[in-house]
């Protein structure tokens, strides 16, 4: 999936002044001018922002409590706990960041996502398996973009799935 970062980072930051014990509403400007602001729920820590771009609204939402709502054809792994789901909205496309761990292995997750993203018409286009690690990415004709990463460590495998339409 293709961020702008320079548009999506601001956001993406606000999420981390929850942690910081940061006010729970706020504004900031990004690099280019644009204006944006935040609001953090300091009870569950869910982080929502917008900022004004010259395409349009960007939009994000995320926290542990924000419900998974990813494209068609994919879902969070059925044997995982969600530990955090990060969607973003723009006027070029919209995608999803879902951080999960499960008991189960790095290699049966990606074979579980690998029949998602060809079910759905992505062409993996990388996969690669390195000290345990399971990552996959690829990209439908329509634009449709996926990536995941599942990482074996001490507690479980920790999974990052990223799913959308192309985000310029």
């Amino acid at each position: 999936m293709r961020f702008n970062l320079t548009r999506i980072a601001p956001l993406a930051a606000c999420g981390l002044l929850a942690a910081c014990g940061s006010q729970d509403t706020g504004t900031l400007t990004g690099e280019d001018g644009e204006a944006g602001e935040y609001t953090i729920d300091t009870r569950t820590g869910e982080t929502t922002a917008s900022i004004e771009t010259d395409e349009g609204t960007a939009t994000l939402r995320s926290g542990n409590t924000v419900p998974v709502d990813l494209p068609e054809g994919f879902s969070a792994y059925p044997r995982a706990e969600v530990l955090t789901n990060t969607i973003v909205s723009q006027a070029t496309g919209s995608g999803a960041l879902v951080t999960m761990m499960s008991d189960d292995g790095p290699e049966t997750i990606a074979a579980f996502y690998k029949g998602q993203a060809q079910d759905s018409g992505i062409e993996i286009q990388m996969e690669i398996s390195t000290n345990g690690t399971q990552i996959l990415g690829g990209q439908s004709p329509s634009g449709l973009t996926f990536s995941m990463i599942a990482s074996p460590g001490a507690e479980g495998t920790t999974v990052q799935l990223t799913v959308g339409d192309s985000l310029d």
